[in-house]
């Protein structure tokens, strides 16, 4: 499998602050690729890095062979993106912005897909809702919709699972490994560790910046150690090193 995702030496900081400290990893077509991490750990940072949204400070990424501070716009053309904080145009509703995605996607039959992830994600009575009245539950259900809807070969999401409840949180980790399954990758930022054992096929920890580790889950299973309990031992060791 030849990668998707590389990132050699990168870098980000903010004034003092280095939120990204010299990370090198690289992704595999057909991965489900979680980078784990404490809050504040530098993730959210990483994705932004990785689709174009900030300049890193230092080093190099390309996603889909793509320079990712040069050809930014078209790394966000080609890939899904759920950001951190779920934010559809609050004057739009559910549909009309799913038809504004589709739009700009230049997709066909957008009408059939929208109805697809109201129903796969139980939310078709708020289809007509304006996006400032929906919960934040919903906001999520909408904002992984419009990230999976042309169905891109690489989708990069940021705590996907963090507003939804435990049967919603099935139904999407069902959606994300059959994804996978089809040969398409995803880049999944989370701090929810069992969630990133039960459906991750490799993953990253990142602490103050930092990569502690890099490696398939299926190593931790053969050593006999469950991922929640490694990535404690590995933070807890750097944080007081």
């Amino acid at each position: 499998m030849s990668p998707v995702l590389e990132v050699a030496d990168l870098s980000k900081a903010y004034g003092d602050v280095t939120a990204v400290d010299h990370v090198s990893l690289s992704v595999d077509e057909g991965a489900l690729f979680g980078l784990l991490g404490p809050n504040g750990s530098g993730k959210t940072t990483m994705i932004k890095v990785l689709t174009g949204q900030i300049r890193p400070t230092g080093g190099s990424a390309r996603v889909l062979g793509l320079d990712v501070e040069r050809e930014g716009l078209k790394v966000r053309e080609r890939v899904g993106i759920i950001p951190e904080q779920e934010s559809p145009p609050s004057f739009l509703t559910a549909m009309e912005y799913l038809e504004f995605v589709g739009a700009v996607r230049k997709l066909q039959d957008i009408g059939e897909k929208a109805e697809y992830w109201f129903d796969l994600l139980e939310f078709g009575d708020k289809k007509h809702v304006l996006c400032k009245d929906l919960s934040r539950g919903t906001r999520q259900k909408l904002m992984f919709a419009q990230a999976f809807i042309h169905e891109p070969v690489l989708a990069l999401i940021d705590e996907p699972l963090i507003n939804f409840d435990p049967v919603m949180q099935d139904v999407v980790k069902g959606y994300l490994s059959e994804y996978v399954r089809k040969g398409k990758t995803i880049f999944l930022s989370t701090h929810i560790l069992e969630v990133a054992e039960e459906i991750c096929s490799s993953f990253a920890i990142l602490h103050s910046g930092k990569l502690l580790h890099a490696g398939p889950v299926a190593d931790l299973t053969a050593r006999g150690t469950h991922l929640p309990e490694f990535f404690l031992s590995l933070v807890r060791k750097d944080h007081h090193a």
